[in-house]
């Protein structure tokens, strides 16, 4: 079973890369605006921003903004609807929340750029998720996972709530072990400075697997449940291709734009850093917003889901397209992922969320990444 599964991901993961080729060397652009009629809004609006001349950076990073928080509302939308924990929820909602770092990796490919700025893009966005993004929410607000006490509830409703945050505990600290587990294999296959096709395929191959994995374990759930959807499903597959498109429009502007500027901080020399940064500003929005709501397993769970895309799925992919050194940063990067990856396993394996001192050292932590890594 499990030779077939991999066998499958392969298969996959060659289909991707193919596509992926074809697109850079026969440099055929994807479909325009002007073709798709639903979209025709969205090109004038593209159009207006390419003629602001010096804003046009700012309208277009709003955009990529907007288009993300579009997304954001809409699957919270299909959540509410019954699409959590269904195979649709299982293989929709990774891609959605890391949809910009995958169009990034692509637009870098078919430009010829080199694979080096992937990584640091990767590094950036899941060192920032694990650290800085879940630090500060840590500092500000409370994360402790366990359900509050309160006296006034029935023993019955208590008990059922204590299994409900056993159950969910279970799941963030299978997911951290992920983390570990992704960004283990990247670094034990960078360890010859080097990402090659081989490479690629075995990482791209393991987060398949890791998304079959969650695939049967719905299956499994949905056997005992009856589930179903609302007609308003389609309206918001339709927003989100919608989102996913006006991602890749300002991506591929700001990339483009960027590559020309020689000189400076905001300049090509550091397009994988700032790229990084610009990926988890919707993120960041989101997880200081769920905490100060004072819902600390989703800040949780949208930052740690989010970097399975980038790690191993971005650089897998890229690599099976164009082999590429690994940056200077590299070492860096992985020890400040393991590093952080471990403290949030202990902590929530023991204390059930992160206390507030550890909180100042990721914030602390992820400052030294920046000053030794760049």
């Amino acid at each position: 079973m499990f030779m077939r599964r991999f066998h499958f991901g392969v298969q996959c993961s060659t289909f991707v890369v193919r596509c992926f080729g074809i697109h850079h060397r026969s440099h055929r652009p994807l479909p325009s605006l002007r073709r798709l009629g639903l979209l025709q809004p969205l090109h004038s609006l593209v159009v207006q921003i390419e003629r602001a001349g010096p804003w046009a950076p700012i309208l277009f990073v709003t955009l990529f903004i907007a288009a993300s928080f579009l997304m954001i509302w809409r699957l919270e939308s299909m959540n509410a609807s019954g699409l959590e924990g269904t195979v649709l929820g299982t293989l929709i909602m990774p891609y959605c929340s890391g949809i910009g770092n995958l169009i990034f990796a692509f637009v870098v490919g078919r430009t010829g750029g080199s694979g080096a700025e992937v990584m640091i893009n990767s590094l950036v966005n899941n060192v920032t998720n694990l650290t800085l993004l879940i630090g500060l929410p840590t500092i500000f607000w409370s994360m402790s996972l366990a359900p509050k006490a309160s006296g006034k509830k029935k023993k019955s409703k208590k008990r059922g709530e204590n299994i409900e945050h056993r159950i969910n505990r279970l799941s963030l600290l299978l997911t951290l072990t992920a983390v570990f587990v992704f960004t283990g294999a990247v670094w034990a296959l960078g360890r010859d400075g080097r990402l090659d096709f081989n490479d690629g395929m075995v990482l791209t191959g393991l987060f398949l697997f890791w998304q079959m994995f969650h695939v049967f374990d719905v299956l499994k759930s949905n056997a005992r449940q009856n589930r179903s959807f609302t007609p308003m499903l389609l309206v918001d597959l339709a927003a989100l291709g919608i989102g996913a498109y006006a991602t890749y429009v300002s991506i591929d502007w700001l990339v483009t734009w960027l590559s020309h500027i020689q000189t400076g901080f905001i300049s090509a020399k550091n397009l994988g850093l700032l790229s990084g940064w610009l990926m988890v500003l919707p993120n960041g929005l989101l997880a200081l917003y769920y905490g100060w709501r004072g819902n600390p397993e989703i800040v949780y769970t949208s930052q740690v889901g989010d970097g399975h895309i980038c790690i191993p799925l971005c650089v897998g992919i890229f690599a099976m397209y164009q082999s590429f050194a690994m940056p200077a940063m590299f070492e860096t990067g992985m020890i400040t992922l393991f590093a952080a990856t471990i403290a949030h396993v202990v902590c929530i394996a023991i204390f059930g969320g992160l206390p507030r001192i550890l909180g100042v050292g990721f914030v602390i932590a992820y400052m030294v990444f920046l000053a030794k890594g760049f």
